[in-house]
């Protein structure tokens, strides 16, 4: 229980991380970053594994940086590796082949509202709140902007960027930082149903559909129908869609293989 990282899995294959320095807010530091980074890492050479929830301990989810840790260093060499380190770890998120599923409760500031907008999915319980804080403490927050104006538009995000003020929970739902709000003692079950609905689906075409998600969001339109086409030939011939289609013509439920 010590680690700053603990790591479970069900039968489904579905892995909860949970953040475990609830002392600092579960706060970035490099032994947390770390510790995800090793985690993700493992995760991706790991076929069996079908979901991963990533969720915290304590009064906060994630609290950014550790300034404390920061500010002991003031090396430009340092921080240029630290932001190096945590935007690593912020790619190996969206580098995975499943999808990561943010459950998020109290604060989460800076880059730990990063982590949020980084992840593919995200509930959220009612008494959540989300601010880029950094400009609060003479920081432009320019990473956490990069996730963040890939959910929301770009007035709220420069919003929020410029000036560190925080957002409700609900609010963060009619911005697109999350998918869901919902009180706290239903937060569990949120997750849950979302989770149920994904791993109920074929692995490889999960993995298809995530990967192109990201891959054609930063091209023109005609090479993303160019790469999305292709994508779907090759789904289209994988055994699980054959089997899905015929279903689906047949009207019946598609008899998928239990994952391995």
């Amino acid at each position: 229980m010590d680690a700053p990282l603990l790591e479970t899995r069900d039968t489904r294959g579905v892995v909860t991380l949970t953040l475990n320095r609830p002392g600092n807010f579960n706060a970035l530091s490099e032994e947390m970053l770390g510790a995800l980074q090793a985690a993700l890492d493992r995760i991706a050479s790991d076929e069996s594994v079908r979901a991963v929830v990533l969720r915290a301990e304590g009064k906060a989810f994630c609290a950014g940086h550790n300034l404390k840790e920061m500010i002991a260093r003031p090396e430009l060499a340092y921080y240029q590796d630290l932001f190096a380190q945590c935007s690593r770890m912020m790619l190996a998120i969206q580098a995975l082949p499943v999808p990561v599923i943010a459950r998020v409760h109290g604060l989460a500031t800076a880059a730990g509202c990063q982590l949020v907008a980084q992840c593919d999915l995200a509930v959220a319980s009612t008494d959540a709140r989300f601010a880029i804080s950094g400009i609060n403490y003479g920081l432009a927050c320019s990473t956490p902007s990069v996730p963040l104006l890939r959910n929301v538009p770009a007035k709220q995000g420069m919003e929020m960027l410029l000036t560190g003020d925080f957002i409700d929970a609900h609010r963060a739902q009619q911005e697109g930082l999350v998918n869901r709000a919902v009180p706290p003692e239903q937060l569990d079950d949120e997750v849950e149903s979302l989770v149920a609905s994904i791993v109920a689906k074929p692995r490889f075409a999960v993995a298809t559909g995530k990967e192109l998600f990201y891959r054609q969001r930063e091209m023109g339109i005609a090479a993303a129908y160019q790469l999305a086409g292709q994508a779907m030939a090759v789904n289209m011939i994988d055994a699980c869609a054959q089997e899905g289609v015929t279903a689906f013509i047949e009207k019946r439920k598609p008899s998928w293989a239990p994952p391995k």
